[in-house]
């Protein structure tokens, strides 16, 4: 057996290769775990009246939806370096379906909250996701790799907020009462997580040269089982470990406070409709599309200009920055503003994550699974003490929202615990180098792609694709606030009016998100222009031209403007770039 070298670049449509492969089932698999983590959160509106939940109930289960998650995280990380990251997402896959499946059974606040905190174990996922990455891909792309892993998965937390009431709503429509409706609702998400644990078994394997007993079995790893059972004494005993440990408390541990309450806060702060608050709720996990990878890719660029400190000051400005943010939406009372407030808190909450699995790989080397997993830990300690602000009956959610934002500027110091010797330095460096000179001859180049670079190479078409993607998610925005006009709008479609009108609205807020960053450009130009023209076909050719709102005229302006940028694709200053190792002017 030939050990394969790690992969020094992110080839996104790539399935073939075995780094690649480890890529897209550790983010699809942690999707589908985070999907059915938080497909409670966006009905508990029904749940809460159903089993007569007081408040203090549920912020009891919201506790517990990520209090086991802590111990499952160490024990997780633990397995990692020791029977490999493949066997360690399998079984967590299939046995944390049961639990998922079985809430379903729930009938009282008890057996509901016992439940909620065995479906907590799932969230453990994070950690063999970020294990499995950090083999597989060289220092020159890991953060990157690390982030967008993180990132994609933890867009389950998001969708989940959108998709989870449709689904609750087709059980419905077929005739189910809401007392079963939720249940056969969560019994799908478990489901999908049984089928991805056998998935997982099959498709990958625990390093790019093989499985873990094989490679030990041939020579390549070694056979040190002393070393296996004291990585988790290893890592606890490296203040760094634990400094990163509250850090990520300070990112993940709000992102998942947020994911628990958001739909609650939208629908009774600014009274919203269930779907609209779930919707908006849907938002904050949306950003995870890109947010997280654009931590980790700046966490990446940092590293190579300032070395591994450079990594951790990014790390320090990217978290200070999410709790001023915070701050700011938790005295918000106008929801446009409020929702494009969070839509920037989410930014940099998911772009501090990314930031901080951009550091971790270079702690100890010898205990990797068990420093991912101490500090995957501290997300949700974060969110455990996080909820205790939320559980108080005389506390509102707004104050607490505020105080969590005060602590989160003061956790953002901590970044400057983390360290690291002249040695560490001189060999993260050197791994670099060694890195960027295989990727070179990979892509026959003298030096490494990096985005964001030179802005002489910024043009006309890069500037209309992102005001473009801004005007596509104000109008986003808009429809959310007015989701009964745009479901009139579809009226024609039918019985599917309610869906196609959530489709339009995340294709504006997801596909402008996508013109922004140059994420995706051609499929999201093409979906926003199809759309478009659907509704000059139907809503405004009958209005003709020249009419005082003019809505004729500015759309087709936009129409064809997105059929230009799906001709002409991203450009240099893009993420499609980044992926794709290819400059264009």
């Amino acid at each position: 057996m030939k050990s394969n070298p790690k992969a020094t670049q992110i080839e996104i449509l790539n399935f073939s290769s075995r780094q690649m492969r480890a890529f897209h089932m550790s983010w699809l698999a942690f999707f589908l775990c985070f999907f059915a983590w938080f497909g409670i959160a966006p009905l508990m509106a029904v749940i809460r009246d159903e089993l007569n939940l007081t408040k203090e109930q549920v912020g009891n289960t919201i506790i517990a939806s990520v209090t086991i998650t802590i111990i499952a995280r160490l024990v997780v990380g633990w397995l990692c370096d020791k029977i490999g990251p493949r066997l360690a997402y399998t079984w967590l896959l299939l046995l944390g379906s049961l639990p998922v499946m079985g809430i379903g059974f729930a009938e009282s606040y008890t057996s509901f909250l016992l439940f909620r905190l065995a479906i907590g174990a799932i969230g453990a996922s994070f950690v063999i996701t970020q294990y499995h990455t950090s083999v597989m891909f060289a220092p020159n792309c890991v953060g990157t790799a690390n982030a967008t892993t993180a990132g994609w998965g933890n867009l389950g937390g998001g969708v989940t907020q959108m998709i989870m009431p449709l689904i609750f709503a087709g059980f419905v429509g077929l005739g189910y009462s809401s007392f079963t409706s939720w249940r056969l609702s969560m019994v799908l998400a478990g489901a999908l997580c049984f089928v991805a644990g056998i998935a997982y078994f099959f498709l990958t394997t625990d390093y790019p040269g093989g499985n873990r007993k094989d490679l030990i079995a041939f020579g390549e790893l070694p056979r040190d089982l002393n070393e296996q059972k004291n990585s988790l004494l290893l890592a606890a005993k490296d203040h760094r470990v634990w400094a990163l440990f509250i850090i990520y408390g300070a990112c993940f541990g709000v992102e998942l406070t947020i994911n628990n309450i958001a739909a609650l806060y939208f629908k009774d702060f600014f009274d919203v409709g269930l779907k609209t608050a779930g919707l908006i709720a849907g938002l904050f996990g949306l950003m995870n599309i890109f947010a997280r990878t654009l931590g980790g890719a700046i966490g990446d660029r940092m590293g190579f200009q300032f070395g591994l400190k450079g990594r951790a000051r990014w790390l320090f400005w990217a978290v200070f920055i999410e709790g001023f943010a915070l701050l700011a939406f938790s005295r918000l009372t106008v929801l446009p503003v409020a929702i494009g407030v969070l839509i920037f808190f989410s930014l940099f909450v998911q772009m501090s994550e990314g930031a901080t699995y951009s550091v971790v790989p270079f702690i100890n080397k010898k205990a990797m699974g068990s420093v991912a997993g101490i500090i995957g830990a501290g997300g949700n300690m974060g969110a455990v003490g996080a909820a205790l602000l939320f559980r108080s009956e005389s506390l509102w959610w707004n104050d607490a929202l505020t105080i969590l934002g005060f602590l989160v500027v003061s956790l953002s110091f901590f970044a400057y615990f983390v360290t690291f010797s002249e040695e560490e330095e001189k060999i993260a460096k050197n791994e670099y180098n060694l890195a960027i000179e295989n990727q070179a001859r990979a892509n026959k180049s003298t030096k490494p792609f990096l985005p964001l670079a030179n802005f002489s190479k910024v043009n006309p078409m890069d500037i209309l694709r992102i005001f473009i993607g801004c005007a596509i998610i104000a109008k986003g925005i808009y429809f959310i606030l007015h989701m009964q006009m745009i479901e009139q709008f579809t009226e024609i479609i039918g019985p599917f009016e309610n869906i196609s009108a959530w489709l339009v609205v995340l294709a504006h807020t997801g596909g402008g998100l996508c013109l922004v960053l140059g994420f995706f450009t051609r499929p999201a130009a093409l979906i926003n222009a199809l759309i478009l023209a659907g509704a000059i076909l139907f809503i405004h050719v009958k209005d003709g031209l020249f009419t005082q709102n003019q809505s004729l005229e500015l759309s087709m302006l936009t129409l064809v403007s997105l059929c230009l940028i799906f001709w002409h694709g991203s450009g240099h200053f893009s993420f499609d770039a980044y992926f794709q190792h290819k400059k264009r002017s």
